[in-house]
């Protein structure tokens, strides 16, 4: 790095610039040509494929007004955005996520520029194409990440141009004031873990100057007050999510074990990135152990020696390792966060803290080779400078290239975690649902007992587990595990959901209509469950309470065949024989196919008197479904009594030998 007083080793012309930048966005591109048509993972689904402020019914308003703003409302903006652009096609969000990857390393050059780092455009190179930074890109919940890097380079740029402004230009010094304080808005406001700008800004004021004034720190107020309140935001939501959970409470002293081992995780990763991992062990922390606490005691060590040197050749170093740390603060768990009950560490936390030890080991380089220029070995200087930079660049954009292919679909992404982290139960869950909703249940009911073998309170898995059993008729196996997932979480309303759906299978249908009623206080807009204590009260001979289920049902879920069609059930047992045939008519339209709809408006309609059209919807319920044994024994009555005693017995027979 440059003392920030030192003119710039080079300075190249609008062409140099623009080519230089195509060079990076081009490589950088290349490097993510796999996450061009990736999926959909993880938390993607409660962030944009299932989030209602994104595909309805919610929407901006309650992005910047509610709790749904979580900790990055404007992020959640540009994906509101995107899906009013795409819909839910998954190779736009990526498309953004990598372009907005590309725009940070342009940041990072231009923010580095401004701070006299020497190798400022392989720094931004080196960042941009290191695999640890495959996680944030491949993955679209993490556009949060790039986007709020972003505005954070964006801030830096501004806040050392007004340190450096003259005096005389107050106007342009105050243009870029404000600049940075907007973008520092912005940048908390795509994801709070940008509330380090105040600590960060100081840092790069006092690199420029080589020491904080008075008027910088004065300057930096409305950041510390911006950063406050992206703070508050951030721990009030997670403990929303419950991140602070008794079950994951831990004393002061593990935090302070996890933080001072963290960083040295990640400059770990960074100087071999192998194995990378999406979701890495999660450690165990043994306080009692005194070798626990060395990591944290090196931290400080490390921090206060490097102080005591900043004012000599160890200046650099200070104020990357500075810098890094700074960056790390929201991550370095002391605070509670919801991801560390699966792991301490994640390659996305260090997206903004990798770009100082990235930067000066490009400083490091550039410094070396210029030596050999200072010598009098300018060619051999360009030639070696050159050779090693592209075949350090060649090496990580092909291990980033690798990387990122696991990211391709979720299960390569699963089962490539698995491999390297055997004991993930959450990776098993998630392989698991994405395996039960592909039809492999047998493979998803050995990953869920397999979760609940590493961790047997895990309420999700014994749920997914729960709904396997009862789909193949082990409806006992199943309660007992419905029951004991209600158990570890009351308020886990889909275990309560599948408790009922297991009674409604059983036949129990008075015990089914409890269980559904607790679910939906918990989620009383859950149409699918409405539905079912429908069906539930229906079969126990209760349709007047049977029939505004379904109505509610409808009312949230419009488009349900089913509701219409149990509606219609409903009413034809309270005589409303006119409004049912109506129902089963409308069920028809929404899915031709339900043979049940066309079987029971045969029925009402024999019940008008209207036998031709019966039979004509008898005859759509056997062509849809040819076993359908109660179709075939309805059509033969009506045709018994139409008179045609041959197509009765031929129907009849039919009934007996269907299902």
């Amino acid at each position: 790095m440059n003392d920030g007083r030192q003119p710039r080793a080079w300075a190249p012309g609008v062409f140099g610039h623009a080519f230089t930048a195509l060079v990076l966005v081009t490589a950088t591109m290349i490097a993510y040509r796999h996450v061009w048509h990736a999926g959909f993972i993880w938390d993607d689904e409660m962030h944009v494929t299932n989030n209602p402020c994104i595909v309805g019914p919610l929407g901006l308003r309650e992005i910047w007004t509610t709790r749904a703003a979580r900790y990055f409302p404007l992020t959640l903006t540009t994906f509101w955005l995107e899906h009013a652009l795409w819909r839910l096609n998954a190779v736009g969000y990526h498309l953004v996520n990598v372009a907005t990857h590309c725009a940070c390393a342009l940041a990072l050059w231009g923010a580095l520029w401004t701070l006299r780092v020497r190798g400022a455009w392989l720094g931004a190179a080196i960042w941009a194409l290191h695999p640890v930074q495959v996680e944030t890109v491949a993955w679209v919940t993490e556009l949060k990440n790039t986007q709020s890097a972003l505005f954070y380079l964006l801030a830096i740029a501004s806040f050392v141009k007004w340190t450096a402004a003259d005096a005389s230009g107050a106007q342009r010094r105050l243009r870029w004031y404000w600049a940075a304080l907007l973008f520092s808005a912005l940048a908390m406001a795509s994801k709070s873990s940008a509330a380090v700008l105040p600590l960060v800004l100081a840092l790069c004021a006092w690199w420029t100057d080589r020491r904080l004034r008075d008027r910088v720190v004065i300057a930096l107020l409305p950041v510390v007050a911006l950063s406050v309140a992206s703070a508050a935001l951030t721990v009030w939501t997670q403990h929303l999510e419950g991140a602070n959970d008794a079950e994951w409470a831990r004393s002061l002293s593990e935090r302070i074990v996890v933080a001072g081992r963290i960083p040295w995780f990640y400059l770990g990763k960074l100087a071999w990135p192998r194995p990378l991992i999406f979701i890495y062990p999660r450690w165990l922390v043994d306080t009692s152990n005194p070798v626990s606490y060395l990591p944290a005691v090196a931290t400080v060590l490390v921090f206060f020696g490097l102080w005591l040197g900043r004012k000599g050749a160890l200046r650099p170093v200070f104020f990357a390792f500075a810098a890094f740390v700074a960056a790390l603060v929201p991550v370095l768990g002391i605070l509670d966060q919801f991801f560390w009950r699966y792991s301490f560490v994640g390659d996305h936390f260090q997206y903004l803290a990798s770009m100082a030890p990235l930067t000066l080991a490009a400083a490091a380089i550039v410094t070396a080779f210029q030596g050999l220029a200072g010598a009098g070995h300018r060619v051999i200087f360009r030639a070696s400078a050159a050779m090693t930079s592209g075949a350090l660049l060649l090496t990580l954009a092909a291990a980033t290239t690798l990387q990122s292919a696991t990211y391709r679909d979720v299960e390569i992404l699963w089962r490539t975690t698995l491999a390297m982290n055997p004991e993930c139960w959450i990776c098993c869950n998630n392989l698991g649902v994405y395996l039960m909703a592909t039809g492999r249940e047998a493979e998803a009911e050995d990953l869920f007992r397999r979760a609940l073998r590493v961790r047997p309170d895990h309420v999700e898995a014994r749920n997914n587990l729960g709904n396997i059993l009862a789909r193949s008729g082990r409806t006992g196996e199943a309660l007992l595990h419905f029951k004991r997932a209600t158990e570890i979480d009351p308020r886990f309303s889909p275990a309560r959901f599948g408790l009922g759906d297991a009674y409604l299978r059983e036949g129990r249908l008075e015990d089914a209509a409890a269980c559904y009623r607790d679910a939906l206080k918990l989620d009383p807009e859950n149409a699918d469950g409405r539905i079912n204590l429908g069906a539930a009260l229906l079969g126990a001979g209760r349709p007047a309470e049977a029939a505004p289920e379904f109505r509610r049902a409808l009312a949230s879920k419009p488009s349900s065949a089913w509701a219409e069609n149990d509606l219609g059930n409903a009413l034809l047992q309270l005589a409303n024989r006119d409004e049912a045939i109506m129902h089963y008519r409308m069920a028809l339209e929404i899915d031709p196919s339900l043979a049940e709809a066309a079987n029971n408006l045969g029925f009402a309609l024999a019940e008008s008197g209207r036998l031709d059209e019966a039979i004509a919807q008898y005859r759509k319920a056997v062509a849809l479904r040819p076993d359908y044994r109660e179709a075939h024994r309805n059509l033969g009555l009506a045709l018994f009594k139409k008179g045609d005693i041959q197509g009765a017995d031929l129907e009849i027979d039919a009934a007996s030998r269907a299902r």
